[in-house]
């Protein structure tokens, strides 16, 4: 069982490799990212094979969402003085659709996922999302520390 869960896990990162070709960062970030969901979540390798594409989908339309609001941020945070009302409303109207589309898109993914996975692990799933990023921060402030206050992280 455990072979076959590593073998799962060994496919499902072959195209984020290629990815991290680009970004050898990126590389090592995914594949601790699926390692810990992975454990966290108890997933089998029939449950990793279909619950890891509808994640990296949901993940990347996410990102996007969250790029835009980014961007969003910048143009007001350069531009505020210069502004006019009408500009602001719609910047204000821009910002509620992005969190209105992050919102539709997390129902969306919790349905599909509780159609792949048993209600219990869809309940890790959640817990492994809080404790990732738990996780990730730990693991950034000791980077850290170590390098003497350098702020590029490891990954």
């Amino acid at each position: 069982m455990k072979r076959g869960l590593m073998i799962a896990v060994i496919a499902l990162t072959i195209p984020l490799m290629r990815l991290g070709a680009q970004n050898p960062n990126l590389e090592k970030f995914s594949t601790y990212k699926i390692g810990f969901f992975t454990k966290k979540m108890n997933l089998t390798s029939q449950e990793a094979e279909k619950f890891w594409p509808v994640y990296n989908d949901y993940q990347k339309q996410k990102n996007l969402i969250q790029r835009e609001k980014l961007l969003l941020s910048r143009e007001f945070n350069q531009n505020e003085a210069s502004l006019d009302d009408r500009q602001l409303t719609e910047m204000g109207d821009k910002l509620i659709k992005y969190i209105s589309d992050e919102t539709s898109l997390a129902v969306a993914f919790h349905r599909k996922i509780k159609e792949l996975l048993p209600p219990a692990k869809v309940i890790k799933y959640y817990q492994a999302e809080n404790q990732y990023k738990i996780q990730l921060l730990k693991e950034l402030q000791e980077n850290r520390k170590q390098r003497g206050g350098n702020t590029d992280p490891d990954f």
